[in-house]
């Protein structure tokens, strides 16, 4: 019967489609038709120059990987490379990449995390092309993460880059012992690879002036490549604007960034997994004041993680993303004449650039210069020299531009009145009244605020849900009589939870700073001040494990601060831990008799104890604080204590010291 009921219907006995049937074919004919033409844009339409899109996490996932295509797409032939960590190699890549229009030289700036390097062997084909590297060293003589993956590929590998063009400009800081380490080697190792060195590789020193660094080496470099490809420049120099300002009247405030580090939203709708581009926004459960006198202020701040899936190590750090004072923004307003709730978009002129807005757009300016700006920061020489052109006064023109020269003059007074003088943008413009800058402009030209890092405070075997944060208010009188004010820590000394629930932006950096694997090696910790906060998670773990019956070393702590009645941080706790049996303190409180006294007199004292530990007992040694002095001297002391107890040479026992590095039994969290 069924094969019959077919029959019928074939052979035209009964209609080929039913009413239900025709109904049902319109209703897909006009869903494809709605499907097919719901993204074409209308005729009315197509006159837009610029549809409002929020950016997106990440541009490379939706951009091409390779930087040959780019240059080849739009004739240039520079790309300048950057690994940074805190901004200035990529504010210094695009510095470069920008100057090289007066030279011939059409450039783009490239990050090698978003770029396919092995494209760098077909560089060669394009004419006089060059490739330039923008590189800090961090950590223990580490890339930063950005260059990681191009760092492994050169040391690795054995491309043959023959005909590449390269030059290098490290970024670093003589306090740490592996200064510039990773501009040196990929200056080195790139030639090891056949590629041709156009100029000298340039070193830039943090601790003194890094912008004086770059300048002077940027003045030589540009004549150096000249004279390599046979052009010239074009003489005067040309301020171009990177971006271009779009402000909107009309735009929904569900599309307007509110401080959002890169998913719009990202900080009401909170979901893992969370770092530095989704940080979680982590309730504070206490802030208190740690100093027991003295004009200074200390905060031990507890931060719940709970639900953030977040986990960390004694060691690790915390990363934190603070925002500016609110009285700095408004000045800064006032000064450029701005309206601070207009909403705009900076835009990049370089459509090839995967890098579309210097922030996240669209935003107002109140939000950009309090979330997004370093307006606290000093300002570099690049930002005095487009100032000068919003001068109505010929010399404070003049004076601006001056201080933005390579001359030995100009140096000089940009050291002594802006760098010495602590002035950021905002005093700038106080005290040079006839400049006027668009704010747009300004925050075009101002540096990302960065997030801020510290030791972590606790060990996560205690506390698995809650980060310990030690952090010393920053507060100073500038020659000028201004009170300029740390950006992080006066954000931080605000929240009080005990005026209700207040929260900040976090995510988890992982360290190298570990305590040894097993629990018997003993271990010396040096930390003054705040240098103590690592330790603290340390003695709480080998209290902890101590506690579970297992086999303990010898833990000794070296803590020193001023005051034993005013700045003796975490005294209770610390006392406890010795009577406990779990820790050996030593203190020096530097003002508490006539004659100073430094951490650093107790290691010089204590160096039988010290070879036993670290020469007899192959002991870990841990230094946390001030790289500048406090560690190198400490470094120097461990030195001669090697020659001394060690019976060694001087290069034994800096070599003894190396070892140790090597093997992970010396490590230091510094800074500068």
């Amino acid at each position: 019967m069924a094969d019959g009921k077919i029959e019928n219907v074939v052979s035209g006995e009964e209609p080929f489609l039913g009413t239900l049937d025709i109904a049902l074919l319109v209703i897909l004919v006009a869903g494809g038709t709605w499907y097919f033409t719901r993204n074409r844009t209308k005729p009315e339409e197509q006159g837009r120059t610029y549809s409002i899109q929020p950016t997106t996490v990440s541009t490379a996932a939706v951009t091409d990987n390779s930087f040959i295509k780019k240059l080849k797409a739009s004739g240039r032939s520079l790309v300048v490379f950057y690994g940074s960590q805190t901004g200035t190699a990529e504010e210094f890549a695009g510095r470069l990449a920008k100057e090289g229009i007066r030279y011939r030289l059409k450039g783009m700036v490239a990050d090698p995390e978003e770029c396919d390097m092995e494209e760098l062997l077909q560089l060669k084909d394009i004419s006089n092309s060059l490739a330039v590297f923008c590189l800090a060293t961090y950590g223990e003589g580490d890339p930063t993460d950005n260059a990681m993956e191009f760092y492994e590929w050169i040391t690795n590998g054995d491309a043959d880059l023959t005909g590449l063009n390269y030059a290098v400009f490290g970024l670093g800081n003589k306090t740490y012992e592996h200064y510039n380490k990773v501009a040196i080697y990929v200056d080195k190792r790139l030639e090891e690879l056949g590629a041709t060195r156009v100029f000298e590789l340039g070193l830039g020193d943090d601790d003194a002036n890094i912008e004086d660094d770059f300048i002077t080496w940027k003045d030589r470099f540009w004549p150096a490549v000249c004279d390599n490809f046979g052009i010239e420049g074009s003489g005067e120099e040309v301020l171009i604007r990177q971006f271009r300002l779009l402000e909107h009247n009309d735009v929904q405030l569900d599309r307007i960034y509110t401080g959002e580090v890169a998913r719009l939203h990202s900080l009401q709708n909170q979901r893992p997994p969370f770092d530095a581009k989704n940080p979680f926004l982590a309730p504070i459960l206490i802030n208190r004041e740690l100093h027991k006198g003295g004009n200074r202020s200390c905060m031990h701040i507890e931060l719940n993680i709970e639900g953030s899936k977040m986990r960390y190590d004694a060691g690790d750090h915390v990363a934190m993303y603070p925002i500016n004072d609110k009285d700095l923004v408004e000045k800064l307003g006032l000064l450029c004449n701005a309206d601070l709730d207009l909403v705009f978009s900076l835009i990049n002129t370089d459509t090839d650039s995967s890098k579309k807005h210097p922030f996240p757009c669209p935003t107002t300016y109140r939000t950009a210069l309090t979330h997004y700006l370093e307006i606290a920061a000093i300002p570099r020489t690049h930002i005095l020299k487009e100032l000068a052109e919003y001068c109505s006064d010929e010399n404070d023109k003049q004076f601006l531009r001056s201080m933005a020269s390579i001359t030995p003059e100009g140096k000089e007074k940009y050291q002594s009145w802006v760098q010495d003088a602590c002035r950021n943008i905002v005093h700038i413009l106080e005290d040079i009244n006839s400049c006027k800058p668009s704010i747009d402009h300004v925050c075009e030209l101002l540096p990302r605020l960065q997030p801020r890092y510290y030791s972590i405070s606790s060990s996560s075997k205690l506390y698995p849900t809650k980060v310990h944060i030690t952090a010393v208010l920053v507060q100073y009188k500038t020659p000028t009589g201004r009170l300029n004010k740390g950006v992080a820590t006066t954000y931080l000394k605000a929240k009080n939870p005990e005026e209700g629930e207040v929260k900040v932006p976090v995510f988890i950096r992982k360290s190298q700073f570990r305590l040894p694997t097993k629990p018997e090696i003993p271990i010396v910790m040096v930390g003054p001040g705040t240098g103590v906060a690592p330790f603290r998670g340390f003695i709480q773990e080998r209290q902890h494990l101590r506690d579970e019956g297992k086999q303990v070393g010898e833990s000794i702590l070296y803590f020193g601060c001023r005051k034993k009645s005013e700045d003796f941080i975490y005294e209770e706790e610390l006392e406890e831990y010795v009577e406990k049996g779990t820790l050996t303190l030593k203190t020096a409180f530097s003002r508490d008799q006539e004659k100073k006294i430094y951490v650093t007199h107790l290691l010089e004292q204590d160096a039988d104890l010290l070879w036993r530990v670290l020469g007899e007992n192959n002991g870990h040694f841990y230094i946390c604080g001030d790289a500048k002095n406090m560690a190198v001297d400490v470094r120097n002391i461990l030195v001669k204590i090697l020659k001394t107890k060690g019976n060694m040479s001087e290069p034994d026992a800096v070599q003894y010291l190396k070892k140790m590095e090597a093997q992970k039994r010396y490590s230091a969290d510094v800074w500068s």
